[in-house]
């Protein structure tokens, strides 16, 4: 199987690749530079694309856009989030489905960020969109695939949590306060943190490849945690104390409050869609998780 895969040199894509070679399959990196063999070029900014690239893929995985929390929320940063995900993901729609040989398959990236900000309340991909800007992103990144859709491809949108990998996200950012045993919850902790281990996270991209699942599909495991849950599991995993807490103040110093509340909503997801399917998560703790990333 031939996979092509934007965001390739990204932490998801590049598990994905190594999974894929692990597996005997292709991938085939779909890069910003002049192509190199067993590559596909792209420049969205300039709406440039090696269609022809893409005849005979088998799946086409869609990771690429500018990091949410890479920089404070100016204007011209919200602008570059949300059209580095509609444009990029339109010209990829165009493409494929202009296709003679079309890609049996078009997973494109997506984020729990829909959901905004939702309390206690249990998530799935029945639920409705909540507020926001991140939540504006979200549909409008979906909505652009429409040209794939309507030309019968066969469009997963891989709505993904918080992927725990020591090298790089979240976790990577927290572990060395964590390992300093200065890590701890964040305000009272109880707001949800919905979480998903890297090798479930590939997994479950190449199961959504292989099944027959199209439409929202939330990438997350099927036992969320609180913050507090997930300090605390976090510094039994290193041995270390998580008795401090971070002031939300703090966060929104750092981030800007608007980036600040976004990452730190309370956004219950369940992974409805993977279960019903059949997936079976390695990790479906995050004690097992954390043993398994660290």
């Amino acid at each position: 199987m031939r996979v092509a895969i934007t965001g390739s040199s990204g932490l998801i894509g590049t598990a994905l690749q190594a999974a894929l070679r692990e597996r005997g399959d292709t991938p085939v990196p779909v890069v910003r530079r002049q192509a190199k063999e067993g590559e596909i070029s792209w420049d969205p900014d300039a709406r440039s694309i090696d269609a022809a690239g893409f005849e005979g893929i088998d799946a086409v995985v869609h990771l690429a856009g500018e990091g949410v929390a890479d920089k404070r929320w100016t204007d011209e940063q919200k602008a570059e989030i949300m059209s580095s995900r509609t444009e990029g993901t339109a010209l990829l729609a165009e493409a494929l489905a202009g296709l003679d040989d079309k890609p049996d398959v078009f997973v494109s990236g997506s984020a729990i960020g829909i959901y905004g900000e939702r309390g206690s309340e249990s998530l799935t991909e029945q639920s409705e969109r909540g507020e926001g800007f991140l939540s504006d992103v979200v549909v409008a990144w979906e909505e652009a695939a429409a040209p794939a859709v309507d030309a019968g491809i066969r469009t997963a949108f891989i709505r993904t949590g918080i992927v725990l990998s020591k090298d790089g996200g979240a976790l990577a950012e927290q572990l060395p306060f964590f390992k300093l045993g200065i890590g701890g919850k964040i305000g009272d902790g109880k707001a949800w943190w919905p979480w998903i281990s890297i090798d479930d996270e590939v997994r479950a991209i190449l199961h959504v490849i292989e099944s027959d699942i199209s439409g929202p599909v939330n990438l997350t495991a099927p036992n969320p945690v609180t913050n507090a849950e997930f300090a605390k599991a976090l510094g039994a995993a290193l041995g270390r104390p998580t008795f401090l807490t971070t002031p939300p103040f703090a966060v929104a110093l750092r981030l800007g409050k608007e980036l600040a509340d976004s990452i730190l909503a309370s956004t219950k997801v369940m992974p409805s869609v993977l279960v019903d399917s059949g997936f079976e998560f390695e990790h479906p703790t995050i004690d097992s998780a954390l043993e398994a990333v660290l």
